[in-house]
């Protein structure tokens, strides 16, 4: 994995996000199998959606010559979470109600709540940017089809560590791990809006000044 993709890895990785859900799927009958099923989707959408952008960046590496997509894109990406972080935080202050999905997590499956991480993943704008230029940077990194492939697979599984972490918590703690887990997801809960808007921001700007440096 390239340095260029760290910065990606982290932007996911440090999105509190994620991490609510596997909490509270943590919390209920079904810990393990629920939360392994959300893990499992979780980093499935991610890698699903790194290997689209990998396809669409051999189409636009035949197109463009000579290679200036590649800052382009990244200049692109990165007012992108900018501007969404920026957005983020001036709305950080409003009281947002928990969201049906989540409410409904106490009575999930596996099959549930594996759909959920996929759904979670893919249908999240933020995370689609983040693997949008993870996918473009693969492309245009990687010499072979295996390195390309094993390049999208750490990316996903590095970018869900934090969707891993309070799993691996419950395997190893058990119960002594539910105490913690619910002053974590009470804490993430509160400073979620702050987080992602920092998160946001931080890389976006990141990712946009390297896009600026390649013109």
């Amino acid at each position: 994995m390239t340095a260029d993709l760290l910065p990606l890895v982290v932007g996911i990785a440090a999105s509190p996000f994620p991490v609510i859900p596997v909490i509270l799927l943590l919390l209920t009958p079904r810990a393990t199998a629920n939360a392994a099923a959300f893990l499992g989707g979780w980093a499935g959408g991610i890698l699903t959606g790194t290997v689209a952008f990998v396809l669409l960046e051999s189409v636009i590496e035949r197109l463009d010559e000579p290679p200036t997509w590649l800052s382009w894109t990244r200049v692109a990406l990165g007012t992108a979470l900018v501007v969404l972080g920026a957005r983020q935080w001036l709305s950080r202050a409003k009281e947002q109600p928990a969201p049906a999905w989540m409410q409904s997590l106490e009575s999930a499956t596996p099959r549930s709540a594996g759909r959920l991480g996929l759904l979670l993943s893919l249908a999240n704008p933020k995370i689609l940017l983040f693997c949008a230029a993870a996918g473009m940077t693969i492309g245009a990194s990687a010499t072979s089809a295996p390195e390309t492939v094993l390049g999208a697979v750490l990316f996903a599984l590095a970018a869900s560590v934090s969707v891993a972490v309070p799993f691996a918590a419950h395997l190893v703690l058990g119960d002594r791990a539910t105490a913690p887990l619910q002053r974590a997801n009470t804490w993430l809960t509160v400073h979620n809006a702050t987080v992602m808007a920092v998160v946001l921001l931080v890389i976006g700007a990141l990712v946009l000044v390297k896009g600026l440096a390649g013109l």
